[in-house]
């Protein structure tokens, strides 16, 4: 696939004397890797800060009645955990693999805009310090679940509903920064020879992604902007007495919020492309239908915003509209899994700890699918609505699913980050002990939600007692399990046997043609590509 000479790999023994050491290396810093790993470190931090939320949830509910804290702390932790896991775990991984990985991919010796670079990772802990910090406030966090309806968000919120708005705008910008580098880098830093076509799916699956971040991110501005105007400036836009329409929030809220819900998974889709095809020793089948299912994912998930709301009465025709486009946007989804088992088909497959992961998301994903083609039905989704169904699916979405293909990715990379192998043994008991307790976490769900169980409400009714027992045991298993995987970086970092450059035998890619580790400065002069 390439050409390259020894001294066309740029080596770090000069680089070392140019960098700033100790703190102020991380703070200052412009290197791509340095702030790959300072996302990647940041997104596992709100992780298990996020995961810790959600067993307080599950405690809750381990048992009927109140029991360990009260309703509205109960709420607080609901929202704040959505919002940390998808703005402070999802995203910023993602992100980290994106600034590791996509110059590597493509020959580029840095990201396009590196000053640009470290402001969009540096503003990130200030928002969630803002977000978290609420929670102490006088009156509580933010209470109104993730989606911050109105006027749960307005007429009814909290004070600090004001640092909650502020820590949305900052997440937003850095959302937006990191997308328009990952483009101008993408776009303008290609080795010679590297066409749009012949780059890597997950560089492909990024490029896309960071278009829908530009397109949407300014729509969920401004509609946290109207919940501040409402809230403290005497605004009207979402309270019918002056003329407003709660309604509509959940229009413009959803317009931003389906789009993100791809904004999650289209990077996942990139990296299973990337590790089936090394472990199955063959190549992605059907390249470029995978890059155009892509493609159509991104335009078709700005019409399908309204299956959110198909009971807040809508016309007939609307909600036909929407199940029939929300049923579409499940083709090129299928056409994805098609060909990543159609790569596997006939392969020389081996079952190494990134090639698990791969295939656990292969079969839990398409279960979130599947469950969310039910949801795309209107009139069996009035059923559905608002219960733990719904919980079911969008958590085999983003846990089985983005958390997964990122757990993949990392296992992937981690001797091309660290320039050692990991303990194989240790990985092993993390896929294991996660793959077991995320179902037993949230399978279960799916009968609670189709018994009418509904969601975010501390306390239920005696016949769901038995089955959330299992799931809050689920959960504390899942949660404790990610606590290997903290184990095996840490001992990775310090140590272990010396990777070489390409330790997956069918990896294909720029990035396995530099050593392990990665040197600090990576293509002196770009590798041309045949």
């Amino acid at each position: 696939m390439t050409d390259m000479t020894p001294d066309q790999v740029g080596h770090d023994d000069h680089d070392h004397d140019h960098k700033p050491r100790g703190l102020m290396r991380w703070l200052l810093t412009t290197n791509h890797k340095d702030i790959g790993s300072m996302y990647l470190i940041f997104s596992f931090s709100m992780f298990l800060l996020g995961g810790a939320m959600a067993l307080v949830i599950r405690a809750e509910l381990f048992q009927p009645g109140l029991q360990l804290v009260d309703p509205n702390f109960f709420n607080q932790m609901t929202t704040v955990h959505g919002l940390i896991m998808v703005f402070g775990a999802v995203m910023p991984a993602f992100t980290g693999l994106a600034n590791w990985m996509v110059p590597m991919m493509i020959g580029a010796p840095d990201m396009a805009l590196p000053r640009m670079n470290n402001w969009s990772f540096w503003i990130l802990p200030f928002a969630f310090l803002m977000l978290i910090m609420s929670l102490f406030m006088e009156g509580g966090g933010p209470n109104f679940g993730w989606t911050f309806y109105a006027p749960l968000s307005t007429t009814y919120s909290p004070d600090s509903t004001a640092l909650f708005v502020f820590a949305v705008h900052i997440m937003g910008i850095s959302s937006i920064m990191g997308a328009i580098n990952v483009i101008v880098t993408i776009m303008n830093l290609r080795a010679p020879g590297m066409t749009y076509m012949k780059m890597p799916l997950f560089v492909w699956t990024w490029f896309i992604t960071a278009f829908l971040l530009i397109a949407v991110m300014p729509v969920l501005a401004g509609a946290v902007t109207m919940v501040l105007t409402d809230k403290y400036f005497g605004t009207s836009f979402f309270d019918a007495a002056g003329g407003g329409d709660p309604v509509m929030f959940q229009h413009i809220f959803w317009f931003f919020g389906h789009p993100e819900v791809y904004i999650m998974i289209l990077p996942s889709f990139g990296i299973i492309s990337a590790i089936v095809p090394a472990f199955a020793r063959k190549p992605l089948f059907g390249y470029a239908s995978m890059v155009y299912a892509t493609a159509s994912i991104a335009g078709l998930s700005f019409v399908v915003w309204a299956h959110h709301m198909f009971t807040t009465g809508m016309p007939v025709f609307a909600e036909l509209f929407f199940m029939y486009c929300t049923m579409l946007i499940s083709v090129p989804t299928g056409v994805k899994v098609f060909n990543w088992v159609a790569t596997m088909w006939r392969g020389s497959l081996t079952f190494e700890t990134p090639m698990l992961f791969a295939l656990a998301f292969i079969v839990l994903f398409t279960i979130g699918g599947f469950s969310g083609l039910m949801l795309a039905i209107t009139p069996v989704d009035f059923q559905y609505h608002d219960t733990y169904f719904v919980v079911a699916h969008f958590h085999y979405v983003l846990v089985s699913g983005a958390i997964f293909s990122i757990m993949a990715a990392a296992y992937y990379w981690l001797p091309k980050w660290t320039g050692h192998m990991y303990n194989q043994t240790l990985a092993n008991w993390h896929f294991w002990c996660s793959l077991i307790s995320v179902n037993i976490l949230f399978f279960p769900m799916h009968f609670l939600g189709l018994a009418g169980m509904p969601r975010r409400i501390p306390d239920y009714a005696l016949q769901f007692a038995d089955i959330n027992a299992i799931v809050s045991v689920g959960a504390f298993l899942f949660g404790f399990s990610q606590l290997i995987f903290l184990v095996l970086v840490v001992k990775c970092i310090r140590g272990g046997e010396p990777a070489p450059a390409k330790p997956w035998e069918g990896a294909e890619g720029l990035e396995w043609t530099v050593p392990s580790p990665a040197p600090y400065h990576t293509f002196s002069t770009p590798p041309k590509i045949d």
